[in-house]
């Protein structure tokens, strides 16, 4: 069995792989080819630390390849490794490493989703948040449109990470008044900004959590969407605070749809429909994208 190292990772993996991998996978899941495994959390105490061990996973058997992801988190930080299996003899065929794999395969995701479900003449993106995850999505989605600018509203950090990407600093309601694209990537436990102020036609981006007590978007802002689309409906359901705190009739079921039908059965979408994507990671992502560099080490 191989061991793949973080800096093996790092050499290997950009934005544009890791996207097209993901499409890939997206597509098998799509066309019933692929079985996701849920996240299992359990969590503890050592020391006054808090600690939580978390646990996902999925089988690709177009792909030839199953695996896991196992993540620690400490004190709110997390160390993460994927082990991946051969779906033909069932031997272990290498365990990665896999901070860096985190770190690109949610912008990654997401530039899928907006790349399908985005209007094509987008030309303004907002992010909500200055961390890593707002500045891989930044390079991520300029990869599938030409934005002429790029908003930047975050509560620290946002004049520093503006001015790092040529972007301009923006307050949450000019940030969601005047985007195409709105990509929310914080941990804030409770709406951004009121989706009465999102144009008709934008694509919004909610991609800041996978806890059931923390969302990004407002009830206004889901009911108003044509479209929610989702990684995987159950995860969604399980873990996404903006369907488990939605008010009742807010999300309806005719109006939810998984990214991977998306793509394998395109649905016509009028100019002026909202489309929101919620996204809490699974684990298809990730062995997608380590089956990805495991190919690329062996040729």
């Amino acid at each position: 069995m191989q061991l793949i190292t973080e800096s093996q990772v790092a050499a290997l993996l950009t934005p544009t792989a890791a996207r097209q991998a993901l499409y890939e996978a997206f597509m098998q899941m799509g066309r019933g080819q692929a079985s996701v495994l849920a996240r299992h959390r359990a969590a503890a105490e050592l020391d006054g630390a808090a600690l939580a061990l978390s646990a996902m996973g999925a089988v690709l058997p177009a792909a030839g390849v199953m695996g896991t992801k196992v993540y620690s988190t400490r004190n709110g930080q997390f160390q993460f490794v994927v082990t991946l299996f051969s779906a033909v003899t069932g031997l272990p065929l290498a365990t990665l490493e896999a901070n860096e794999l985190t770190r690109l395969r949610t912008s990654a995701a997401t530039a899928v989703a907006a790349d399908a479900l985005a209007s094509t003449d987008a030309k303004v993106l907002a992010v909500f948040g200055a961390g890593t995850q707002a500045r891989a999505h930044v390079e991520a989605l300029q990869l599938v449109r030409k934005f002429d600018r790029v908003l930047v509203c975050a509560r620290s950090g946002a004049a520093e990470f503006a001015a790092s990407i040529g972007a301009e600093v923006a307050d949450a309601a000019t940030a969601a008044r005047e985007a195409d694209v709105i990509v929310t990537a914080t941990r804030s436990n409770e709406p951004l900004f009121d989706g009465t102020l999102v144009k008709p036609g934008a694509f919004v981006a909610a991609v800041g959590s996978s806890k059931p007590v923390a969302r990004e978007l407002d009830d206004t802002l889901l009911s108003r969407a044509a479209l929610i689309a989702v990684e995987w409906k159950t995860a969604a359901e399980t873990e996404a605070g903006e369907f488990r705190r939605a008010g009742p009739g807010v999300i309806t079921p005719e109006r939810v749809a998984e990214l991977g039908s998306l793509l394998a059965a395109p649905r016509p979408r009028n100019p002026q429909d909202i489309i929101v994507y919620k996204s809490v990671g699974i684990g298809l992502e990730d062995l997608a994208i380590a089956h990805w560099i495991h190919q690329q080490l062996k040729a």
